[in-house]
């Protein structure tokens, strides 16, 4: 069997300027990288505005398990499919981190026939987009401590500031450390620690702002610390927001690339949904819905993170809600929630499936009280047997949720044609009417509570003793107001990561809150979760290689 990588390396991938004529785009449009890269410029993004909206198709997934969901390489399949049966669409999906790449998940750019192109170089450095947010993110950080350094004329308390500097790698060795260190000359010593770039709340603003000014006033609204006598300083004291947003004016710009089959797809931001809003930004996702008749595009990791936070912090930024959820499963997957071990999981177990189907059914109910018809897409591996399917299929009819079978992997856009019948036909069936989680009026234990008991199946929120602080301090500065980003483990609906399937009755635990105020949310962190991951013991990085031609082995 031929490795995701080989089959993107024998696709024939055409010039960009081929893929953007067939939306409607011109070589001038276009800031070229290379052949089969480019970014849309501002004049055309501005043109494109005005054309007709498109329909929106949000894909997620149930939580994830090492046998694999595939949920981008369904999202791609589902878009090549809908082009196959006369819809045009346009993909909006979210740039991979060198993190990831490197350690054990691997890239996000699909896999066998239903992934994006140039795979290697997307990635990779792709646009340069992640190391524009880095340099950004760490400018801020050296503007820091070089005004404390300089005679701290806002009286910055060191103890107090909350700004981290951040690396797109996996490095846990970087989660805490001490700078200025070495004299006088060298800066203040302080405590100060390291994010991964897709945590920054950099990332978050680039994909949530609509154009440059907007960039601009989210990035003078961030929070960096407080004073010594505990007020807060934002970017805007520094006044030092135009020169970060000149870093970020070109990783800004969405990028343009290809399917094996020639769709054009917009990649774009990359924040992860464990540990920030996990969607791709608010402009490609524009940019698209008026590009194409339809527009498919994801969310990170279970409906229970990525979805929720499209719908309940990304969609109010958008111009218009999902008209339709797409909700991916694996028997395979199914089974690990149902109680099986990742070793047997090629064994029929349809008492495993049905007992695994929980997880799904709540993360499909879930999607419906959004109002929204949701459509469950099954990922099918060879060992898949019959009884199973006809099994998943029964437990789908008896919750009314109409069920589509998938062979994108191997067959690309003809094995996602059924699921692109489907969803039309829920769409044209079943309009949406989107209703939002909570509002924004509500406090932020109250919209804590909502996504516990609502999302989540738990019955509880407890709060440390620095969350309760915290809320207090919120509450005074007029933070409360915001929308709330659950960090937390991508393998539970619960903050326990060996707890699968559909868990009761628990509580959630968020230990610390992080004001976002320039992405416009509260971060809280829930359980263990890190917001700079480490590398497994037997890192992806040991497998990959370049060749003296130039070609790459080992992604995946």
């Amino acid at each position: 069997m031929k490795k995701d990588i080989e089959i993107a390396q024998e696709a024939t991938i055409k010039p960009i300027i081929d893929i953007a004529a067939t939306i409607g785009l011109q070589a001038e449009d276009l800031e070229q990288y290379g052949k089969y890269k480019a970014k849309i410029d501002w004049p055309a993004i501005k043109e494109i505005a005005e054309r007709p909206t498109g329909k929106l198709i949000l894909v997620t997934a149930i939580n994830p398990t090492p046998a694999g969901e595939g949920k981008s390489t369904v999202t791609i399949g589902l878009a090549d499919g809908l082009n196959r049966i006369g819809k045009q669409t346009v993909i909006a999906l979210r740039e991979p981190s060198l993190g990831p790449v490197m350690g054990i998940k691997g890239g996000a750019t699909g896999g066998g026939r239903a992934q994006v192109l140039p795979m290697e170089d997307i990635n990779l450095h792709f646009t340069g987009d992640m190391h524009a947010i880095t340099a950004a993110n760490n400018a801020l950080s050296a503007l820091v401590d070089n005004h404390i350094q300089q005679g701290n004329e806002l009286g910055i308390d060191p103890r107090r500031i909350i700004w981290k500097r951040v690396v797109d790698l996996n490095d846990r060795a970087l989660r805490q450390v001490i700078v200025g260190l070495g004299g006088p000359l060298q800066g203040v010593p302080r405590e100060d620690g390291f994010d991964i770039t897709v945590a920054s709340e950099i990332m978050a603003i680039l994909c949530l702002a609509t154009n440059l000014d907007n960039l601009k006033e989210r990035l003078s609204n961030i929070l960096i610390g407080y004073t010594y006598d505990k007020q807060p300083i934002y970017v805007k004291d520094l006044q030092v927001q135009g020169a970060l947003a000149l870093l970020l004016k070109d990783a800004l710009k969405p990028n343009l690339v290809q399917t094996i089959e020639g769709t054009p797809a917009l990649i774009h931001g990359g924040p992860f949904a464990n540990i920030a809003h996990g969607c791709n930004s608010v402009i490609a996702t524009e940019t698209a819905l008026h590009l194409g008749e339809y527009t498919v595009t994801e969310a990170g990791f279970g409906a229970d993170l990525g979805a929720e936070k499209f719908l309940d912090i990304k969609t109010p930024n958008l111009s218009k809600a999902p008209d339709a959820v797409v909700v991916v499963a694996t028997i395979r997957a199914l089974k690990m929630h149902g109680g099986i071990d990742k070793e047997h999981l090629k064994e029929e177990n349809v008492a495993a499936l049905v007992a695994g189907f929980a997880n799904l059914k709540r993360h499909v109910r879930n999607m419906q009280n959004y109002q929204l018809p949701v459509v469950v897409a099954i990922n099918e591996f060879v060992t898949d047997t019959e009884a199973e399917i006809q099994m998943l299929e029964q437990c789908c009819k008896e919750i009314g949720v109409p069920i589509a079978r998938t062979q994108v992997w191997e067959k690309g856009g003809a094995g996602g044609e059924l699921l692109a019948q489907q969803v039309v036909t829920a769409i044209d069936e079943q309009p949406g009417n989107y209703r939002r989680l909570y509002q924004n009026e509500e406090s932020l234990p109250d919209k804590a509570a909502k996504i516990v008991k609502e999302i989540y199946g738990g019955s509880n929120v407890v709060f440390s003793s620095v969350a309760q602080r915290q809320l207090n301090v919120f509450k005074k500065n007029g933070w409360d107001q915001l929308p709330i980003c659950m960090a937390k483990t991508q393998y539970s609906f619960s903050d326990d990561p060996q707890l699968l399937g559909a868990p009761a009755d628990f509580s959630i635990t968020i230990r610390e809150f992080v004001p976002k105020l320039g992405a416009g949310f509260i971060v809280a962190l829930t359980g263990t979760v890190m917001t700079m991951p480490g590398l497994p013991k037997k890192p992806a990085a040991l497998n990959m290689d370049v060749d003296a031609d130039g070609n790459v082995s080992g992604l995946f």
